[in-house]
């Protein structure tokens, strides 16, 4: 406890136990910071005092046990206060004694009702130890619950839930209300169950529970432990084993029953104790690093040496006091005492009467009260005589088990072991006859008895070390003038002085393994001899537990606290930053080192194309120059900053001179400074927006600015994706309704990360919406532009785009060669094609779109690019791969039988390919018809612009009519008019047809295959007449 400051010892001294130096510099470890939150213990800390009940019965199997397990584990009843040392002159239970108007039943009538239909705990029975909801935690180990010699038992692969249920079951019917489960381990036989108190189970933390087999072959299950790790109040460590350990009273079986205690200690492993500051311990704790333990169950260990039929006489002598002597169990028990004859074993109880019964009177004495302890007709005296046979303490004098530090309450009580079922003071009476035994044990220990065991043992070796040393001098001849005293080996041992047990019963003060002060002190320790369902009777102790319990609020104000000043502390001298982040265009928000930067940097709402910017400004807030380098995600030591595709970082200054070519691109600030970063976002990676938009991604990362010697500031960076109608495929895109995909995506369900539009849907179009769009707008633009180009002013020289070099070189792609484009400027172009890629996803008109002042080429010019754009990132294509194999595979068999098709015969043959794919051959038709009559009017506006160059030209005075009125043309023109169509087809034909890859293809076969695919969509484009 840490009530008293001035009573509380100095942790800082090499003592064991002791808490570590914290030393004289903190730091922000860990561990500097636990230190420095224990050295302030006492704010936070309150000296708390409970109860805790453990008990151990063997109910060996037997039906009908779990009926008084309430009874004498929870209420306290069952105890036979004159044969369990609580007799009426017990200072600490007075309530015990049992007077002539106590309405309990009697022995007799609890024996001739005996069923394990029901309780058998006598009826009207009342506590005679705490009881009920006086008790904090509730101990509970059970041995034998179900047939461990059965073979199916001991073989079965698993544990039957079922037997565990219902002790669980009558256990939680008779604890108090709201008494909680809070740790639970069966191994076959043996069951480990821990209820804690309302006031109390919130305090239980970093709860373990293992066991270890030492049966069969040294591992089986039908021997060996069950045992549960709690930590309580965040300060103090139980360790509970319930164990069940070899049976049997040869030297063979006591060796068993040593190898199988050492077994448990050194197989048992708990979990990581999770320390206050959610930092899991390295490695996992065992048996001996606990503050207290208590090793409770049926140990088995005998009287050794002992002939069976003469204890079990000297007993009962004091059993069938119990009993009245008309009953049948009298009578049985009275006739083994007189046929057992006299042994050395018989007590002057014994020779008084057989004195009695011969007539002869023993002399008057006067009455003299007799402590129980030293009367040799008590009980208490018997048992006194019994124990020295022990083979449990004998086996801790030898130190060959439960030797370091193991320690237990006094034995008032008859052995645990064996009695008839159904009786309450029948020792066996089977053939066996077994020699009753103290089998069922529960011993305690503290740290502070562990390690004083062990510093015990080295003053041991210290003067065994040096007895030696002086035996090597001669010091141990007699008439020595050292020797301060002399010493009678027939004298020793007659004030023997047992220190263990002189202070068995005062409360033991104990230095936790945190360094927290508890207290444990052992109140009860009895058997409950009237339950009689067992062969075994129960046993418990109770102890009363003081230890220090940490309130969480306490606790929480400290740590806040004392992490201020380290932090404080800390960042003295060292280099710090603010963060200023750009919300939104109008609003900032400033961030000191005190505060995390959670909130990030918010890109609104992305779409496809769409550049977004953000700025952050880094400022040096410090005393001392800052240097600052972004790395990427957190987990990527020492890499250069690599941020994702979507998001590009620029600063307004050179990097530092780095000597190291592979570490990140660092900046220096002096105090003072600020340097200003650029985050802009840009969506291109196709394949990225396919998984936006099939909700496998989202637009979020974190940055992390790292400052040398300084604290790490992570940035997070998000954005929400707008889902596009841009890679996807045609099959999908039919099926997307009117209002575009963004409507679907406001219709998906709230946290549905699927694509919005699902092969469930329905059909609503026999091509994709964006084609019949793209390809009405851009025929009614490409006639406009062609028909404004003389209407409208230009600069001297310059030639239309369909007429340009550019147009010529590239063999006739206006408007869709890129080289044929009369706008360069990317800006501008990027803000018009960004509009027309909203207005197809949000199904607006695609002329309301632009602004005013777009001119028309440049609306042109920007649609043709969004086409192909649209087409080449097709997620099935036009022309899919199946479609373009049968295409190649035709095209090979008519160069293989070379036979040669007519232009209308091949259209048919490619029309029929086309038709397994309706939707498919929808698209090719509409964009092939678009190309055809694009090209017939750049073909026009050719002729026109020829015709324009002959002063006699009717063309001239109108351009009404141009296609009618020019019926002829030179071949040139023809040839010209011709390289338009190709250079069309040519460029639709990569965006259109998919053709899988092929290694190892040759540049002829490459060649001819490009050549095919233009042809397939030449012949389309082509007029009729040719």
């Amino acid at each position: 406890m840490s009530s008293d400051t001035s009573s509380t010892p100095d942790l800082d001294q090499p003592m064991p136990g002791a808490f570590p130096s914290a030393g004289p510099a903190p730091s922000s470890t860990p561990q500097s910071l636990w230190q420095a939150i224990h050295q302030r213990r006492h704010e936070y800390v309150r000296p708390k005092e409970i109860r805790i009940k453990v008990g151990t019965w063997n109910v060996a199997a037997f039906k009908g046990t779990e009926k008084d397990l309430g009874g004498w584990f929870v209420g306290g009843k069952g105890v036979e206060e004159a044969l369990s040392g609580l007799g009426v002159s017990d200072p600490n239970n007075p309530q015990a004694t049992q007077t002539e108007d106590d309405p309990r039943e009697g022995v007799a009538e609890q024996e001739s009702r005996h069923t394990n239909k029901e309780s058998t705990l006598p009826k009207n029975d009342h506590p005679s130890v705490p009881a009920d909801d006086d008790i904090a935690l509730y101990v509970l180990g059970l041995q034998e619950v179900v047939d461990i010699t059965s073979a199916a038992e001991a073989l079965r692969p698993y544990t039957d839930p079922a037997t565990a249920a219902k002790f669980k079951a009558a256990l939680q019917y008779a604890l108090p209300a709201g008494y909680q489960l809070v740790a639970e381990q069966q191994l076959i036989g043996l069951l480990l169950l821990v209820y804690a108190s309302p006031s109390i189970a919130p305090e239980v933390r970093s709860v373990s529970t293992t066991s270890v087999g030492t049966g069969l072959m040294g591992y089986m299950g039908n021997k060996g432990a069950t045992t549960a790790r709690i930590v309580l109040g965040e300060t103090t460590r139980l360790v509970f084993i319930n164990s069940h350990l070899a049976a049997g009273a040869d030297k063979t079986s006591l060796d068993r029953r040593n190898w199988d205690a050492a077994q448990v200690v050194s197989r048992t492993k708990f979990d990581p104790v999770v320390d206050p500051l959610g930092v899991a311990q390295t490695n996992g704790e065992g048996i001996g690093d606990e503050d207290f333990a208590f090793w409770f169950g049926d140990l088995n260990y005998r009287l050794g040496g002992m002939p069976g039929e003469d204890v079990r006489r000297i007993l009962m002598l004091h059993t069938r006091n119990e009993y009245d002597l008309s009953q049948r169990h009298a009578e049985k028990i009275e006739k083994d005492v007189a046929t057992s004859g006299r042994s050395s074993l018989e007590t002057p109880t014994e020779a008084s009467e057989q004195t009695a019964s011969s007539g002869e009177q023993p002399a008057e004495e006067p009455e003299e009260i007799i402590p129980a302890k030293f009367d040799p007709a008590s009980l208490q005296a018997t048992i006194e005589s019994l124990l020295p046979h022990d083979e449990l303490r004998k086996q801790q004098r030898l130190r060959k088990a439960f030797y370091d530090g193991w320690r237990e309450g006094g034995i008032e009580f008859l052995p645990t072991y064996k009695y008839d079922v159904g009786t309450v003071g029948i020792f066996d009476s089977s053939e066996k006859r077994r020699c009753p035994s103290w089998c069922d044990r529960i011993l305690y220990r503290t740290r502070r008895d562990r390690l004083a065991y062990y510093d015990k043992i080295k003053e041991e070796e210290e003067a065994k070390k040096k007895d030696e040393e002086m035996r090597k001098q001669g010091l141990d001849k007699e008439g020595d003038n050292d020797v301060l005293f002399e010493y009678d080996p027939e004298t020793d041992g007659d004030f023997d002085y047992d220190e263990a047990t002189d202070a068995r019963d005062d409360p033991i003060p104990v230095l936790t393994k945190d360094g927290y002060e508890d207290e444990i002190e052992l109140e009860y320790y009895t058997a409950h001899q009237r339950v009689l369902s067992s062969d075994h009777k129960p046993l418990d102790a109770v102890f009363r537990l003081k230890y220090d319990s940490v309130v969480p609020d306490l606790k929480a104000k400290v740590h806040a606290e004392v992490a201020r000043d380290l932090d404080r502390a800390e960042n003295e001298g060292r280099p710090g930053v603010t963060l200023i982040i750009e919300k939104d265009q109008s609003k900032k928000e400033a961030r000191d080192d005190s505060k995390t930067d959670s909130e990030g940097v918010d890109f609104g709402n992305a779409k496809y194309l769409e550049t977004r910017r953000r700025h952050v400004t880094v400022a040096n807030t410090g005393q001392v120059p800052a240097t600052i380098s972004f790395f990427g995600t957190p987990g990527e030591e020492n890499s250069e900053v690599k941020p994702p595709s979507w998001l590009t970082l620029c600063f307004d200054r050179e990097p530092d001179q780095s000597t190291q070519p592979n570490t990140p691109a660092s900046y220096t600030l002096e105090p003072g400074d600020a340097c200003n970063i650029d985050l802009i976002l840009k969506v291109e990676d196709m394949n990225f927006v396919r998984e936006l938009n099939d909700g496998k991604a989202q637009l979020e990362d974190i940055l992390v600015l790292r400052v040398s010697d300084g604290r790490d500031h992570f940035l997070q960076v998000r954005a929400s994706w707008l889902q596009s109608s841009f890679g996807r495929s045609i099959d999908k895109l039919i099926r997307i309704p009117e209002g575009g995909i963004r409507k679907l995506q406001g219709q998906r369900p709230e946290g549905n990360g699927s694509s919005p539009s699902t092969k469930d849907a329905g059909v609503k179009w026999s091509a994709p919406r964006e084609l019949f769009r793209l390809t009405e707008v851009l025929e009614d633009l490409v006639e406009r532009v062609i028909a404004e180009w003389d209407m409208t002013d230009h600069e001297e020289g310059e030639k239309a785009p369909w007429l340009s070099q550019a147009q010529l070189s590239s063999g006739g792609g206006w408007p869709f060669a890129p080289e044929t484009w009369t706008v360069k400027e990317a800006i501008q172009r990027d803000s018009t094609k960004c509009a027309i890629i909203d207005a197809l996803d949000e199904d607006t008109p695609l002329e309301a779109s632009f602004e005013p002042e777009t001119s028309t080429l440049l609306r042109v010019e920007c649609l043709a690019e969004t086409m192909i754009l649209f087409l080449r990132n097709l997620e099935d294509g036009v022309v899919t791969e199946e479609l373009w194999v049968k295409m190649e595979a035709g095209y090979d068999e008519q160069v293989k039988t070379k036979k040669q098709l007519t232009r209308e015969e091949e259209r048919t043959w490619l029309l029929e390919i086309m038709a397994g794919a309706p939707n498919h051959n929808v698209c090719f038709v509409l964009l092939t018809s678009m190309l055809a009559r694009i090209a017939n009017e750049v073909k026009t506006a050719t002729k026109v612009e020829a015709a324009l160059k002959s002063p006699t030209s009717p063309l001239r005075r109108t351009l009404t009519g141009v296609a009618g009125r020019v019926r002829s043309a030179s071949e040139a023109q023809k040839v010209q008019a011709l390289n338009v169509e190709k250079g069309l087809a040519n460029a639709f034909a990569e965006v259109m047809i998919r053709a899988a890859e092929k290694n190892g293809l040759k540049d002829k076969d490459k060649a001819t295959r490009k050549q095919r695919m233009g042809r397939v969509v030449e012949l389309f484009v082509l007029p009729d007449e040719r």
